[in-house]
């Protein structure tokens, strides 16, 4: 709703928030990062008034370095003023689920966790988070305080997370959020051609969104529009319907850009998947063509 797909549109995110209010959903994750702010001060000012009826998770460790890249910050002094920070934006007092957005290298995983526990102590933070990290740096990091969320990307197209970090989350009873479940929108069937991506738009440089590899892609999801089809729904309904059939624990945390992107997605809590619609849908990944991250942003993830 800030930045990265697109031009935002001030009046149809508030429209839309306000849309998912009244449909019932509770869970708002946010970032620090996302439009450098922009994204916490919207929700917050939508949420004015109706803090306590909702589950508000927001993340912080992306910065801006002294030559202009952006690197991550996981020092104590850093998880502090971040947490002031997105109070302030958020217009609240307390932040329900706090994540580290991704791991800093050069800063014991210790360290920056035990700094967000002093927040969990001083009332400013529910529960603590991760993003993006391994099985190795989760269990070292519920030894200084509980996870109990861990956001990765998980989708029909990204299978990762249950060979790596997903037998860890279950064994800690840390809830694993997938994010980008919708494949960045590549799963919804919407997106035709490179030509559909604005300017700006950071798809643009993602392998599977290249020229040649996206093709490919288009073909596995004309799988999901042929069930969706046969199912009466969409090729983004019977994609959440999968992610939601691997688990309790699960908790997909699709983008809703637009209202139209809202109804479509509540739409796949009435998709009825049989054992054999998932074990064909599960089959697609094998043949996803390109890394989910160009080689910058793969950088930044420990979870590969």
């Amino acid at each position: 709703m800030s930045d990265a797909y697109g031009p935002a549109d001030e009046k149809e995110s508030v429209a839309t928030l306000e849309a998912a209010l009244a449909a019932g959903i509770r869970h708002f994750d946010t970032a620090d990062v996302y439009g450098n702010g922009h994204n916490e001060t919207l929700l917050g000012r939508v949420l004015a008034g109706r803090r306590h009826d909702v589950f508000l998770a927001t993340k912080f460790g992306f910065v801006g370095d002294e030559h202009g890249q952006v690197c991550v910050d996981g020092r104590p002094e850093r998880v502090k003023s971040a947490c002031e920070s997105s109070l302030r934006r958020l217009g609240t007092e307390v932040i329900d689920l706090y994540y580290l957005h991704r791991r800093d290298e050069h800063v014991a995983i210790e360290e920056t966790v035990g700094a967000m526990a002093d927040l969990v102590s001083e009332g400013k933070v529910r529960y603590l988070g991760l993003s993006e990290v391994s099985a190795e740096t989760l269990l070292r990091a519920s030894a200084v305080h509980p996870i109990a969320a861990l956001q990765s990307e998980y989708s029909l197209f990204t299978r990762t997370p249950e060979r790596t970090v997903l037998p860890i989350c279950r064994e800690l009873g840390t809830v694993l959020v997938a994010f980008s479940p919708l494949g960045r929108g590549l799963l919804t069937g919407k997106l035709k051609s490179r030509a559909h991506l604005a300017e700006g738009d950071y798809r643009r440089e993602m392998p599977r969104f290249a020229e040649g590899n996206l093709e490919k892609n288009l073909a596995l999801v004309a799988v999901l529009e042929a069930m969706a089809l046969a199912k009466n729904g969409t090729a983004a309904q019977v994609a959440l319907a999968w992610l939601l059939a691997q688990g309790e624990d699960i908790l997909p945390i699709p983008g809703m850009k637009r209202q139209a992107h809202l109804q479509d997605n509540l739409g796949a809590l009435r998709i009825q998947l049989t054992p054999e619609d998932l074990a064909c849908l599960s089959r697609l990944s094998e043949a996803v063509h390109g890394q989910r991250h160009n080689p910058h942003n793969l950088r930044f993830i420990e979870d590969k």
